[in-house]
Parts: C-alpha cells; structure tokens; sequence
C-alpha cells in the first residue's frame, strides 16, 4: 500500500501571528512588512521565470532560422554557398547549445519553485470568475394609432365573449371562464369594458352598468397581479400554473359527479313507475326468476308456466310466483275476458320493453 507524502506541508508561511515578537516592536508592522517583502520575492521570482521563457523562446526563433538557412544553402551548389553552408552549420550547433542551457535553467526555476513554502496568496487559486450583467430589454413603443387599430381588431373578433364575461357575476364563474379564454385577459378587455359602462351609465341602464363595471375593476386587478409576477420568482408563477390546471380539474370532477347524480335520479324516477302492485320492481324480479319462468313469460306460454312451477320446490315456487304478483308480472285471474288478455298482452309487451331497456342502458 502506497503511503501519502505530507511532507508538503511542513514548510507554510501561514502562522506568522504565532511567532514569538518582541514587545517593543509592533506586531500589526511587523507582519506587515512581512507580507510586503514576501510579495516581493514572489514577484521577482515571478519575473525571472518569465525572463527565462522568454530567452528560450528567442533562441528557440533563433535556431529555427539558422536550419533553415543550413537546409536552403544545402540544396544550393554555388561555391559561395559551400562557404556559407559551415558558418551556419557552426552556428546552429552553438544555438542548440544555448537552447539546452536554457531549458536547463527553466527546469531549475521550475523546480526552485515546487520547493518554495506556501502562503496565503498560493495556498488556493481562484476556480473560476463569470460576471452577468442583465441587458434591458429593447422598448416596443407602439403608436397611438396602431393601438387603436389593435383594440379594434381584438374586439371585432372577441365582442361576444367580452359582454359574456361582463355579465358573469360568481367569482368562480368568471374565473372558470377566463381559465377556457385566457386570451380576454389583455388590456383591450378591460378597455372594452370601459367603455361599455359608460354607454350603459348614458342609457340610464344604472344595474347593468353596476356589474359590468365589477367585472372591469375584477380584470384590471388581475392585470396589475400579472405584472407583478413578471418580476417575481419563477416558483410563484410555475405554482399558479400548477393551481390553475388543479382547479380544472376540480370543475372537471365536479361536472362529472353532477352527471352521475343526475343520471342516478333519472334511473329512480324511472323505476318508481316501474314499480307493481306490491311494491317491487318488475324488470329486478324478472332477471332472479330462474331461466325456465323467464323463458315463459318471453314466449306468454302459461302452460310452460304451469309445467315449470310443477316441477320446481313449492315454497320456493310460491315465493316466485308472489314476487311475480307484486311486480305486476303476473295479474291473477288475467283470463276473465279478452280485454283482460289483451291487456296482458300489453303488460308482457311493456316487461319485455322495459327488460331490453335495461339491458341496453
């Protein structure tokens, strides 16, 4: 197992209110000085490294034309260029060498510099400076007459749902109805609305005139709250949307449960006049007969009827057949005349309806 070298750390010029100062001299000064001679060794340290890089590099620039020289005279033939070609060739040698001394010395300050105590100004570096300024948003002035032809166009194609909302008078109406129309929630609404108060004044139309002007005051609120969430966090205006979209859902749920408890009281009413003689209700009793007596009363064969119930439990045929007396499906004594048989004929052709009814429902 590797083992961590600390040794980094024994050499930190972070401590110097811990040295021990003579009471004669002022501490505050002393440290003072202290700081001002280090920065200045590091500033001086700092500068000779960036001397050397700086001679390297112009010896390096130095080298590259010198064999750049030697490569071009080395492709000539010339006698002059033969003469030529050793001078430089001495003198790239000699830059070369001058080249690895430097790097040399570069490598020295490198390291002088690794070896050199930490202090509160080397201790940490800054990670990362970003400054954002907000640039303000260029102003679209618009003119009097665009204006008054923007008004224009918006009330011509929404005047209908304008004197709508102007008429509401629940808050939960209005706010439903802006919920489905956010488009009305503008300032040519509220400009509409205006002026359809004064007319309303001037045509001494005092009541009407009383609610429209509640619901220009209702808009003009909700306009002035809006400009202020532009400026306000983000987490206010996502929390609106979030609130907006439950409260749809509430009046989606609450129109659903309205249409169950309609349709519920409908079926009631429906089978209140359902109901027999005894009080219960026929198309109930016809589905718990067993499939037999259904079949019966399907085909109006009181002979099969007869045969079925001979053969069933008597207690149990009796309770059937009582049920069938009370629901109406079965009317004692429904032979006395013809119009008794026909008006059996209807009562089966009535159970027989209301029995697919209730099926299809």
């Amino acid at each position: 197992m590797s083992r961590i070298d600390y040794s980094v750390w024994d050499h930190i010029e972070v401590s110097d209110d811990e040295d021990d100062v003579h009471p004669n001299i002022d501490t505050p000064s002393l440290f003072r000085w202290r700081h001002q001679a280090r920065v200045e060794r590091m500033e001086d340290f700092k500068k000779k490294g960036e001397d050397l890089n700086k001679a390297l590099s112009e010896c390096r620039r130095k080298l590259a034309e010198a064999q750049k020289k030697t490569k071009e005279l080395t492709i000539s033939s010339t006698d002059d260029a033969k003469a030529e070609l050793s001078k430089a060739q001495a003198e790239e040698k000699k830059l070369k060498k001058e080249e690895r001394d430097w790097e040399k010395k570069v490598a020295e300050h490198e390291r002088e510099e690794k070896k050199m105590p930490w202090n509160v100004d080397t201790l940490s570096k800054e990670g990362f400076s970003k400054s954002i300024v907000n640039a303000k948003p260029e102003s679209t002035d618009e003119t009097e007459e665009e204006k008054e032809q923007k008004h224009k166009t918006f009330v011509e194609k929404n005047e209908k749902q304008i004197k709508h909302f102007g008429m509401l008078r629940r808050w939960d109406d209005s706010q439903k109805y802006l919920s489905d129309n956010p488009h009305l929630v503008c300032e040519e609404t509220a400009n509409y609305l205006v002026i359809m108060c004064i007319d309303l004044e001037v045509e001494e139309k005092h009541a009407l005139m009383e609610q429209v002007a509640h619901q220009t005051i209702v808009m003009q609120f909700i306009l002035e709250l809006a400009k202020s969430l532009k400026t306000a966090d983000q987490q206010y205006q996502d929390a609106f949307n979030d609130e907006l979209e439950s409260f749809k859902e509430r009046v989606r749920g609450r129109a659903k449960i309205r249409i169950e408890k309609a349709m519920k009281e409908y079926e009631e009413e429906e089978r209140q006049k359902r109901l027999g003689p005894g009080g219960l209700d026929p198309v109930e009793v016809y589905e718990s007969l067993p499939i037999e007596m259904q079949k019966c009363f399907d085909d109006k064969d009181i002979q099969m009827l007869q045969d079925a119930i001979s053969k069933m439990d008597p207690t149990e045929a009796k309770l059937h057949m009582k049920r069938c007396i009370d629901s109406g499906l079965w009317v004692p004594n429904s032979k006395t005349n013809d119009g008794d048989e026909k008006e059996e004929d209807a009562a089966y052709e009535e159970i027989k309806q209301d029995q697919g009814e209730t099926k299809t429902e």
